[in-house]
């Protein structure tokens, strides 16, 4: 008999390995898979992960980002106001095309979430999520823009994979490798199922509970900046979105202040490299379409 945690991590992996489509609104559905298909997909997946995170294929990466936002969606309602998602998915997919991995297996999908929390969650292949409260710190799309392009940044740097143990990485899918994915018991699906689950359990803790390192979020930010840069928007709309986060951030709560450094660390980092010039205004176009899109949260 099943254990109600096997019962929902099997449901979760035919989440992450179903073909629904993923709109911009990001919706996620389950297709009618059998063990057989799971093991099959198992299979492939088993040679890379035995290696390390560099290993594991696109595609690979695209079904695990899909379990983590899927975990993600149980914790979290999505933002229903279509035309407000739609202008965060034209924003994004337009910074991530000047980032250094401007397509992914899926592609980059963004999505508000629903929450007063100031957060924000990149799963691996390039799923964003965004929370109402953290679009409520901007006042501009370069601000906007400078959230999205540090969300961007975790994605191309792959850093929600390189969160999985590494004793994981060696040891992932192996036990289930089976010659015949036809032949698969209950046995080899509660092992595949457990180590799943593992591995997306690693990911979305560091997302959601402990925040990535000091040293990625730094990373994060620099290459934020350079997209930033590339698409022509004021890369010190980052230094000022930060300036506000830190005016909100609740200490100990469950938001930024628990998962990332503090904002005046980054900040003096991120002033490093940033020239010493006065920006200069954003253009009124931009402004009128942030606020169209924006302005109501």
């Amino acid at each position: 008999m099943k254990t109600r945690r096997q019962s929902r991590t099997a449901r979760l992996l035919l989440i992450a390995v179903s073909g629904a489509a993923l709109t911009g609104s990001i919706l996620i559905g389950c297709a009618s898979l059998g063990v057989g298909d799971i093991f099959e997909i198992a299979q492939k997946s088993a040679p890379a992960v035995q290696k390390s995170f560099e290993d594991i294929t696109p595609e690979q990466e695209h079904y695990i980002g899909r379990a983590v936002g899927a975990t993600i969606l149980t914790q979290y309602d999505p933002y229903a106001e279509a035309g407000a998602n739609e202008y965060l998915n034209l924003l994004g997919r337009t910074l991530a095309l000047a980032s250094d991995r401007p397509e992914t297996f899926g592609g980059y999908h963004f999505l508000i979430l629903d929450s007063q929390e100031i957060n924000a969650f990149a799963a691996p292949g390039g799923l964003i999520f965004v929370s109402r409260g953290l679009l409520g710190c901007a006042d501009s799309e370069e601000t906007v823009a400078a959230i999205l392009a540090h969300e961007i940044a975790h994605v191309v740097k792959q850093h929600g994979l390189q969160a999985i143990k590494k004793s994981r990485v060696t040891s992932a899918l192996t036990s289930v490798a089976i010659a015949s994915a036809q032949t698969a018991g209950s046995d080899e699906l509660a092992k595949l199922t457990t180590v799943f689950e593992d591995s997306i359990s690693d990911i979305t803790a560091t997302l959601v509970n402990s925040g990535y390192s000091r040293a990625f979020e730094k990373e994060a930010d620099l290459m934020a900046v350079a997209i930033l840069q590339r698409v022509g928007y004021d890369p010190n709309a980052l230094v000022r979105m930060l300036e506000v986060m830190e005016t909100r951030l609740t200490p100990g709560g469950p938001d930024f202040a628990k998962t990332h450094p503090e904002p005046e660390v980054r900040i003096a980092e991120i002033r490093k490299v940033l020239a010493a010039a006065p920006a200069a205004p954003p253009p009124a176009v931009r402004q009128a379409r942030y606020q169209a899109a924006l302005g109501g949260l």
